[in-house]
């Protein structure tokens, strides 16, 4: 994934705003993940996904400090290639009876672009500062992608036929 030219970053401020937004964004999309999964009763994967909320704010609050602020920055909405940011999981990937393991492929999904678009950014014809702090967040996306890939390994491959319910909701309910 290649950052468009209109949203390249010229200076570390903008670069740190951009990881802001990045990183805000995937915890707000975790948010809303974990929203439909209590709706549908699967705690499990809800909690999962507030895990991985905080996971993602925790980052975001890191990259307020880097910035020496205390309140988020204004933002300017990104052009990202995709609907979805670099780090953000589309809903489409969504099923009520999921299992942790789709949630952790979701995740692993996420990181990975992440990676991917600070890397070329890292490799981007930028100033060098820029580059730099790409290079560092690119770092620890490729960590992100080693620990979720440690958290697959710990869970169960779903079985075939996981996503058959008996018992599938009605228009009525």
């Amino acid at each position: 994934m290649t950052a468009k030219k209109t949203s390249t970053p010229r200076t570390v401020a903008d670069f740190l705003a951009q990881a802001y937004a990045i990183e805000a964004e995937a915890a707000e999309r975790y948010r809303d993940f974990a929203e439909q999964m209590e709706v549908h009763n699967n705690t499990e994967v809800a909690e999962l996904f507030r895990k991985l909320e905080r996971i993602e704010q925790k980052h975001r609050d890191q990259i307020l400090g880097q910035m020496g602020r205390t309140t988020p920055p204004r933002v300017k909405a990104y052009k990202w290639e995709s609907a979805e940011g670099p780090e953000t999981g589309a809903f489409i990937g969504l099923h009520y009876l999921m299992q942790p393991w789709h949630a952790l492929e979701i995740a692993l999904h996420n990181e990975k672009r992440a990676f991917a678009f600070f890397n070329e950014l890292a490799k981007a014809r930028v100033p060098p500062a820029v580059r730099a702090a790409a290079r560092e967040m690119a770092e620890e996306e490729r960590e992100h992608v080693k620990l979720i890939r440690q958290w697959i390994k710990k869970v169960p491959v779903p079985r075939p036929g996981w996503d058959r319910d008996p018992d599938p909701p009605t228009g009525s309910e």
